[in-house]
């Protein structure tokens, strides 16, 4: 008997305020990014768009719940997007533009934590791997070159997903065993904001090479729980980028395995 394609929930990303032009006056819309939908399909999975729960919505917690929303689903992928707001660790916005995004962390937070205490995988992307930190405790630099004048730019908003600089993977982590053949590699870079301090139980798995600035986290505990700064399904077909499918396939793969243990 053929076994079901596995269920993949991304989380959704949160317009506010979207453009008069586009037709959703005092609407909030909740999307995906196309690319990390292909990227997750691109290898037999289904991807499906989470969209929130909140109070007072039209959808009411009483009659569907996180958790029945978890349980259908075999893992979770925190998508890129707007800031993590410093509030949701402990601190005051430096600058009222890099204020992000709270009703998204909220949201985001308690999903990952179901997914955690359902022992399903999850994979975070750019802001997702920040919010892994900040929901595991840890905290972010608001603004990289504000709190890190020593650090490189990790971001050009002229050349976006074809800005590269260059990571080294720690030895001895798991990145390093889905990659043995790279001590570095050059990936992609789109953000102004970053781990600083490093929440409980993760480990450091790859910094950018110029400024040791954190570019990939995992969880120490039992199941999967990791999460990059750069961008994998912007990588496609690129040979100079590091290859995004030995991630993603592991990613898969113990979605797979918590499936079918089940």
């Amino acid at each position: 008997m053929e076994k079901r394609p596995l269920k993949i929930g991304l989380s959704a990303r949160l317009m506010h305020t979207p453009p008069k032009e586009l037709g959703f006056r005092n609407k909030t819309l909740q999307y995906i990014e196309q690319s990390i939908a292909h990227w997750v399909m691109a290898h037999g999975a289904l991807a499906f768009m989470v969209p929130t729960l909140e109070t007072g919505g039209e959808v009411q917690r009483s009659s569907l719940s996180i958790k029945s929303v978890v349980h259908e689903l075999d893992a979770l992928m925190l998508q890129g997007g707007a800031d993590v707001c410093p509030l949701s660790y402990g601190e005051e916005a430096l600058r009222p533009e890099w204020s992000g995004d709270r009703i998204r962390d909220l949201y985001e937070i308690e999903l990952f934590w179901e997914f955690v205490f359902q022992r399903k995988p999850v994979l975070g992307i750019c802001r997702g791997a920040q919010l892994i930190n900040v929901a595991m405790g840890g905290t972010l630099y608001q603004d990289i070159l504000t709190q890190r004048p020593d650090a490189h730019p990790h971001v050009d908003a002229d050349l976006y997903d074809k800005y590269f600089h260059r990571i080294e993977i720690l030895p001895e982590s798991h990145l390093a065993q889905l990659y043995p053949e790279y001590a570095a590699a050059h990936v992609n870079s789109i953000h102004h904001q970053a781990v600083k301090d490093l929440g409980n139980d993760l480990a450091i798995e790859a910094v950018s090479a110029q400024d040791r600035i954190v570019e990939a986290i995992r969880w120490k505990g039992e199941g999967f729980v990791a999460g990059f700064q750069w961008h994998p399904e912007f990588h496609g077909s690129n040979r100079n980028l590091l290859d995004s499918a030995p991630a993603l396939l592991d990613f898969l793969f113990a979605a797979e395995q918590q499936r079918d243990s089940r």
